[in-house]
């Protein structure tokens, strides 16, 4: 057990100075080629590549053979990365901070390898942060993921408020819009391409956006339905036009107004 200690004490007091620069923090060097000098980031980089290779080696449970797997390029790519991005004002370490944008960037690339992490445990993941805690990368991600998920269910609840908000200008509810949705397919599709027409004509759209009015006579020179059709559904058509002329994603996205929008292009 002192063996131990004794090497990692050993261990972290080797890595904070710089053999080719003696006196020198990997900080106060850092903050030197951040200021633009090339020579010494080459140096630099070429002195901390078993740092590296150690990191990644810790990361992948096995042994990274500099010359021949992608993970070790891909950490390298990350330290110099890692170079760009530190500030000495965060309280870390440079050595600290660089290990971990290595370990995002092997993440990500491991996220990207369906073989790879089909093969690696998922307990293989597991790592030690700066107080020596043990955490999961893989779970820390999934956590961010459903922050994600969390932050779009918001966002579409502020759609849905603010597509409220302009419908009533034009005296429409979503209850007004449950009640003339179409019930069948083809005829949604239809109603959904003459809203998406109406949307990419700039003149109909300022006469609907202006005089809060939908401009069937244009319509019914571009339409191929008649006006009994345009009026019944109205409310219907003015819903599909400002969802998809207006900055709402997702309320595009449930309206399957990207297939319709297609068709209705082929149709124009």
């Amino acid at each position: 057990m002192i063996l131990v200690l004794l090497k990692r004490f050993l261990g972290k007091s080797h890595s904070h100075r710089s053999d080719a620069y003696p006196g020198l923090t990997p900080e106060e060097l850092v903050r030197q080629i951040q200021q633009g000098d090339i020579r010494l980031r080459n140096h630099f980089i070429t002195e901390y590549q078993p740092y590296v290779a150690k990191v990644t080696s810790r990361f992948s449970k096995r042994y990274i053979d500099p010359a021949r797997d992608d993970e070790f390029a891909i950490a390298l790519a990350a330290f110099n990365e890692a170079i760009n991005q530190f500030s000495a004002q965060s309280g870390r370490s440079f050595l600290s901070f660089s290990e971990t944008v290595i370990r995002r960037r092997l993440i990500d690339y491991v996220r990207k390898e369906q073989r790879f992490s089909q093969q690696v445990p998922y307990s293989s993941f597991e790592v030690e942060d700066d107080e020596e805690n043990i955490v999961n990368p893989v779970e820390v991600h999934q956590a961010i993921r459903q922050y994600e998920l969390q932050k779009g269910m918001e966002e579409r609840r502020s759609e849905i408020l603010e597509l409220n908000r302009v419908l009533s200008d034009f005296d429409i509810s979503f209850s007004d819009l449950a009640d003339s949705s179409p019930k069948h397919s083809d005829s949604r599709e239809t109603l959904i391409g003459i809203g998406i027409m109406l949307s990419n004509d700039s003149q109909m759209m300022r006469t609907l956006l202006g005089k809060r009015m939908l401009p069937i006579k244009e319509l019914l020179e571009v339409a191929d339905v008649s006006r009994k059709t345009l009026e019944r559904n109205r409310k219907y058509i003015i819903a599909v036009a400002i969802i998809h002329n207006g900055p709402y994603p997702y309320l595009r996205d449930y309206l399957r107004i990207t297939k319709a929008e297609q068709e209705g292009r082929n149709d124009s």
